[in-house]
């Protein structure tokens, strides 16, 4: 069956936010700062009977006076807003979104919507029925990425004194955002360059008074397992929605990193090291008193690195973003490989094999540990590429709700990573016209598209101050039909809801 192709367009507002997004109410920052021209924000409607043009927008989607204090962030959102805000009523509520939730074509919809401090349900149409839920897949990937490596945790990408004499290692730690020139701290993609480590790599051997041709091994035994699931199908596979994976990769397995479509490396680590060696010789070519020079070729030598063995030398080493910048990344792009990869290494944090099956095990564990229940979700992958996923609504709805409102802080570091709605990622041009423009700059959700399938999961700010979350699963739909506007409209109905 052939998917439809995700948009992961870059995101030109992403470093300006990211500084203090967690420390305010997002919802209302972003509306303020970025929204396009020529496009309102539509009012705020406390009720189904008032117009557009008959209200201002109230308080709490206007620009705030004020930034947060850093402390706050770990209450959550629901814990910065009033508590006295009223809920919607489910009456008035599911009658809108009855009226909304409507298939273009063929199919369903299922959903769900939660107050985000209690958990009270006030919209549920079928929200435990097991669906193919696509990239909102990466919601739980992230949540489980956030709890067992941490936010702040680093992946290096290492080179050490080979076994042999004259040879060096490349070995990959988990890394696939590698770029091939200069480290750039500032970066997510490409905060790690392989022309520093190369640099670095040649200063260390000229300090160990190493001279003569140097062999490049590659190790990137660290994760295991096949590197393709069998749940991918071979034409996502050759459009590039994946690739083989590996420890180590260029601008997530991609030829450009400007170039977020089409074909990529079938061996992206391969690749990797081959960029790294040709930047090991153009550094030892320019410092030829070191005497060194680089044999053509890398040669793959598993378990060569310094992990199996302690004594080898590290010679070099760059480090990645963090990993709440790689989780950023994965949900507002949508990025199957980065999310993949994020999962092996969330299964390697939590003591199991660095392999698919290991990915999905470490996420159901950490979803039954915040206690969303697992016995109807069936996981194929972490991505969501493959349409074996089965995800409810209300799991869906209490992941986002653990990260906007629950106890656990380090999750807070998923939510810059939601798409903001009209403004960026794979939201940035939707809810920009009609009946969807009062979510613009408002709504914050991921989105999930393949051939018959639209789903899309997030939290938003109603007209009254009421924080909430929400799940809607389109399944069945008819190919060729848009069902992107009918999710877009609901989410815009809790934006500007009163309800009552």
């Amino acid at each position: 069956m052939k998917r439809r192709a995700r948009r992961t367009g870059a995101d030109p507002t992403s470093g300006l936010l990211r500084g203090y997004l967690p420390l305010v109410l997002p919802v209302l920052i972003i509306a303020a700062l970025a929204f396009p021209a020529g496009i309102a924000l539509a009012p705020a409607l406390r009720g189904t009977d008032r117009t557009p043009d008959a209200v201002t927008a109230v308080p709490w989607q206007q620009l705030p006076t004020a930034l947060a204090s850093p402390g706050s962030a770990t209450h959550g959102l629901a814990g910065r807003l009033s508590g006295d805000a009223p809920l919607p009523d489910a009456g008035p509520l599911t009658a809108l979104l009855n009226g909304t939730l409507q298939a273009d074509g063929g199919g369903s919809i299922t959903g769900i919507v939660q107050d985000a401090a209690t958990g009270q349900v006030v919209f549920d149409r079928a929200g435990d029925e097991a669906r193919i839920p696509a990239s909102n897949m990466k919601i739980f990937t992230a949540g489980a990425a956030l709890r067992t490596l941490g936010p702040e945790r680093r992946f290096g990408t290492s080179v050490a004194a080979g076994p042999t004499p004259g040879s060096v290692v490349l070995t990959g730690g988990g890394d696939v955002l590698l770029g091939a020139g200069e480290s750039a701290p500032g970066a997510v993609l490409g905060r790690a360059g392989l022309a520093t480590l190369a640099r670095s790599t040649v200063r260390a051997l000229q300090s160990d008074g190493v001279t003569g041709e140097l062999t490049v091994l590659l190790d990137d035994s660290l994760f295991t397992g096949p590197p393709l699931s069998a749940a991918w199908s071979p034409d996502d596979v050759a459009a590039g929605e994946i690739a083989p994976l590996y420890p180590l990769a260029l601008n997530s397995a991609r030829f450009d990193p400007a170039r977020l479509t089409g074909p990529r490396p079938q061996d992206p680590a391969m690749a990797a090291a081959e960029s790294f060696a040709g930047r090991l010789a153009a550094e030892a070519a320019a410092a030829p008193d070191a005497g060194l020079s680089v044999a053509p070729g890398v040669v793959r030598s598993p378990g060569a690195g310094p992990n199996p063995d302690p004594g080898a030398r590290v010679l070099a080493e760059v480090q990645s973003a963090t990993v709440g910048q790689q989780v950023e990344l994965l949900l507002r792009t949508s990025d199957n490989y980065l999310a993949e990869a994020i999962g092996r290494m969330t299964a390697l944090a939590a003591g199991k094999p660095g392999s698919n099956d290991g990915a999905i095990a470490a996420l159901l564990a950490q979803l039954a540990d915040l206690g969303i229940p697992t016995d109807t979700l069936h996981a194929a992958d972490v991505s969501g590429l493959a349409l074996a996923n089965r995800v409810s609504a209300r799991q869906l709805a209490g992941m986002v709700r653990t990260m906007t409102s629950g106890e656990d802080a380090r999750l807070r570091a998923a939510l810059p990573g939601f798409p903001v709605a009209a403004l960026t990622g794979t939201l940035g041009e939707r809810f920009r016209g009609g009946n969807t423009a009062a979510g613009a700059g408002l709504v914050r959700a991921k989105t999930g598209t393949l051939n018959t399938v639209s789903a899309l999961s997030g939290y938003v700010v109603d007209a009254d101050g009421r924080l909430l979350v929400f799940a809607f699963i389109g399944n069945g739909l008819s190919p060729g039909a848009d069902n992107k506007p009918v999710l877009d409209r609901s989410a815009a109905v809790l934006a500007r809801c009163g309800c009552r």
